[in-house]
């Protein structure tokens, strides 16, 4: 067990080592220094204007595609009523579902259903980037974000934003009709506390020492919980995405499993040795009571 966890780690670190990540924590350095006293103040205030713009360098050659995450951090998607505040088949049908009984406290306004109902949907990511380097404009590429069983069988083509965000309380973004898969994309909530979610992809490749300035929207309210908010640029290897624990849970295994071997073998070696001691001991007496006898 031990001589395939061992190899297989090493390969899977190797392949993790090869994805090259930049990662910009901006949330903090994008508010403003008079208000950084008050943060929450800040980002609900609309008249205060959100751009900011931020500089990641290229300390190593990247090959594209180039994958555009944002994190979040101590965001509890997985709370047990922040899961259930959805509707699947609204999500298929759009309005032709009518009951949003199950996407409660957002489930209507003035009366009438809110499409797409419920918190998951009322708290979209709704930052915003633009990556230039050099003085042009480096196209990100929106489409195919999203996994393609979601895209194919569990949303609507046709489920358009109806009075959606137009209640007294505003959550994060509305929703921009020509790239739905952010929507897509957003509902698939994340399991543990800290993650990250596909923005769109940059297809041309970056040198080293490449400066790519990147102008951003600081629109969504982490402030309020302690959150943070990050921009990560990242190739992919044959495994996907930076990822170190894999191999070394599998390089802990397979030396876990080689240490027990050698311990149990060295236990056998030892107690047969001392059984095979008391067999001859016991033979001899034996010979010796015999030899009595006669």
């Amino acid at each position: 067990m031990g001589v395939i966890f061992i190899p297989v780690g090493l390969v899977t670190l190797r392949a993790s080592h090869c994805v090259v990540e930049i990662v910009d924590r901006y949330d903090i350095d994008c508010v403003p220094e008079p208000s950084r006293m008050d943060k929450v103040s800040y980002i609900q205030d609309d008249s205060i204007p959100k751009n900011c713009s931020r500089f990641m360098k290229v300390h190593k050659y990247m090959k594209a595609p180039i994958y555009i995450y944002y994190q979040l951090d101590n965001y509890y998607q997985n709370h047990r009523r922040y899961v259930k505040s959805r509707s699947d088949k609204q999500l298929l049908d759009g309005q032709k579902y009518h009951d949003t009984s199950s996407c409660q406290p957002v489930e209507s306004n003035n009366n009438r259903p809110i499409v797409p109902c419920g918190l998951i949907a009322w708290s979209l990511f709704n930052d915003t980037f633009e990556f230039i380097r050099e003085g042009a404009e480096l196209k990100v590429n929106r489409k195919n974000i999203a996994w393609k069983s979601d895209r194919g069988h569990k949303f609507g083509k046709n489920v358009y934003p109806f009075n959606f965000q137009n209640g007294t309380l505003i959550g994060g973004g509305k929703l921009n009709p020509e790239i739905p898969e952010d929507l897509i994309v957003w509902m698939r909530t994340s399991a543990l506390p800290s993650f990250r979610k596909l923005y769109g992809r940059i297809e041309e490749d970056l040198d080293v020492d490449d400066v790519v300035v990147v102008n951003l929207m600081n629109n969504y309210n982490t402030y309020s919980f302690g959150g943070k908010k990050k921009l990560v640029l990242s190739t992919s290897s044959w495994l996907g995405g930076k990822n170190d624990f894999l191999g070394h849970a599998c390089v802990f295994v397979g030396c876990s499993s080689l240490t027990l071997a050698i311990i149990f073998m060295l236990l056998h070696v030892k107690y047969r040795r001392l059984d095979r001691s008391v067999e001859l001991v016991g033979l001899g007496i034996g010979w010796g009571a015999s030899l009595e006898r006669f």
